[in-house]
């Protein structure tokens, strides 16, 4: 591999790192905002079903319709559903900032706990980066894995209200989600050697990267 392609999949992988911060910085924003700083009336009427629900789930229907949807979508639509779906989830995480503001120490334990994510983060995302085993076949149940914690998450809140299955649901989802943090930086420096030279590819990559 030339020093020419190392500097550009070094670009490309820091652009995506750049918009992943970016998002980040938003979503906790607004975590914070409607966590701690918005009346409360309107954090439990945002935050409490069916509008919680709606605002918890509205980001994976996003990016599955704009999967369905834009076959080949413009930098221009590809922020556009980024943005709407870091918004998302920040507003839906000021539920986590509302119940833990109100405990001593909560923002610290929060502060914690994001630290410690962006660490694992780091390291994951370093491994998929390096390895060189072969991922590409994680994808289809890494894929599968999320479907089963979303489909399991739904009948525990409203059927089973589970303590036991909930902690089982937190193990398989950090387990499933360190894979696919793995994998999706693979598949990106992947994707690098089939859509280098292409700017508009590689804006496109960049911001769904970041997702």
């Amino acid at each position: 591999m030339d020093m020419s392609v190392n500097e550009g999949l070094r670009s490309f992988m820091l652009g995506v790192y750049n918009k992943m911060a970016l998002g980040l910085l938003l979503t906790a924003a607004l975590a914070y905002a409607f966590g701690a700083l918005v009346p409360e009336s309107v954090t439990l009427t945002l935050l409490t079903p069916p509008i919680g629900l709606v605002i918890m789930f509205a980001p994976l229907a996003i990016l599955l319709l704009s999967g369905f949807v834009m076959k080949n979508p413009s930098p221009t639509a590809a922020n556009l559903v980024y943005w709407s779906v870091v918004s998302l989830i920040g507003v839906g995480m000021g539920a986590i900032v509302y119940v833990y503001a109100r405990q001593p120490d909560g923002m610290l334990i929060v502060s914690k706990a994001f630290l410690t994510t962006a660490i694992a983060f780091g390291g994951l995302s370093l491994y998929g980066y390096t390895t060189k085993r072969d991922m590409s076949g994680w994808g289809v149940f890494l894929i599968m894995g999320v479907v089963g914690i979303i489909v399991a998450s739904i009948l525990n809140m409203l059927i089973f209200q589970s303590s036991m299955m909930h902690m089982v649901i937190s193990v398989v989802g950090l387990l499933v989600f360190a894979g696919l943090t793995a994998y999706d930086t693979q598949r990106l420096k992947n994707m690098y050697f089939q859509i280098a030279g292409n700017a508009r590819a590689m804006a496109v990559a960049t911001t769904f990267g970041a997702l």
